[in-house]
């Protein structure tokens, strides 16, 4: 099985969690150091606490089913329109 549906497999595991709030994500890329890079779907790109699902849920649920990722990193339109916006991983 390829790294992006052990990683996919991973995340359908929590998904249910993320619909229940009206929230998903979306793997757009793995980079060749073992980066995942999520774009935060429906309520999760806006939820103040969108760093936490995101370090202690979704994080989670990758780096234990799929040991070799070593970061998980969200990105969002937002990048495009607003240099400026706050993301989630820029929240520490």
């Amino acid at each position: 099985m390829d790294l992006l549906q052990r990683v996919e497999d991973a995340l359908n595991t929590i998904r249910p969690y993320l619909e229940a709030d009206g929230g998903n994500v979306s793997v757009e890329e793995i980079t060749p150091d073992h980066v995942v890079r999520l774009r935060l779907l429906g309520s999760c790109g806006s939820c103040p606490m969108s760093i936490m699902t995101l370090k202690a849920g979704i994080e989670e649920a990758i780096k234990k089913a799929v040991p070799e990722i070593v970061s998980i990193e969200a990105i969002n339109l937002t990048d495009i329109d607003d240099p400026n916006a706050v993301l989630p991983e820029r929240l520490q």
